[in-house]
């Protein structure tokens, strides 16, 4: 039985893009992956999320917002009525709030930034376009309380139903630099981003990242994570050791700095 998860996320998910999760196991340094689970619509990742099952998940996408962003438009300062605010709120509603945001400031400051962004090198969690990920926090976190998980830090819910944010360019980085592995542009899908993905696989299953854990493949996983060109095979895996690697460090942090800011949200290993 699966009791890892990694999860790469989209926030309109379809059939040919579809949420992708990877569930394993770990064995002490040793992350096995079992399986890839494919889900086209939202309703149907909610319900794979309230199945009654034990988990440790890293999700890609964000869990908060900037607390610069939510003091300057007046939202609630504590983060389940942050959530539960935002969440209310209709796309065209957030987008609206977010481009007048950035349009009262300057050119090079137009976004503002959580404290984990710059240990991440991740996106702030208010863009709306490339990536989406406002749109994705909007998405993905309301599932994650219905189904009754806990974030720590952030909420407390079912302790054996852990969910931590991940983000798979961390790890990624780490091997590759900014060699790019992935595109969802067919005409980019080139040999260099294919070497580069099982240049990724290789070093995952070596254990040669700070995390040191080892990912366990099958012959014929480790051709399907280097074919999906997309990347989101292979992204949903690298959330799965980030997942391993908090279920290592375990419980109450989970790895998770004792002082993140409890508004914001951390991405777990940065």
């Amino acid at each position: 039985m699966p009791d890892l998860i990694g999860c790469d996320f989209s926030s309109s998910p379809t059939r040919r893009k579809p949420i992708v999760l990877a569930l394993g196991h770990r064995a002490g340094a040793r992350v096995v992956l079992q399986r890839l689970e494919r889900l086209d619509t939202l309703p149907a990742f909610a319900a794979w999320l309230a199945q009654p099952q034990a988990w440790v998940g890293g999700f890609d996408f964000p869990f908060g917002l900037p607390r610069e962003l939510v003091e300057s438009l007046g939202w609630p300062m504590q983060w389940h009525a942050c959530i539960t605010h935002y969440v209310a709120l209709s796309r065209a509603d957030i987008r609206d709030q977010l481009v007048a945001f950035c349009n009262a400031r300057p050119a090079g400051g137009k976004f503002a930034h959580r404290a984990t962004d710059g240990p991440a090198g991740s996106s702030p969690s208010m863009k709306w376009v490339n990536p989406p990920v406002a749109y994705m926090l909007h998405a993905g976190v309301p599932p994650l309380l219905a189904a009754g998980a806990h974030l720590p830090g952030l909420h407390q819910g079912d302790a054996s139903r852990v969910a931590l944010e991940a983000y798979p360019g961390l790890l990624a980085r780490e091997v590759l630099g900014h060699t790019s592995y992935k595109s969802d542009d067919r005409a980019k899908q080139t040999p260099e981003r294919l070497i580069a993905r099982k240049d990724l696989i290789t070093a995952l299953e070596h254990g040669q990242t700070r995390l040191a854990l080892h990912l366990k493949l099958t012959h014929a996983q480790r051709d399907a994570l280097a074919a999906d060109a997309s990347g989101d095979s292979l992204d949903a895996v690298l959330c799965l050791m980030q997942a391993a690697w908090a279920q290592r460090e375990g419980a109450p942090g989970y790895g998770l700095p004792a002082s993140f800011d409890a508004l914001e949200g951390w991405i777990v290993t940065a």
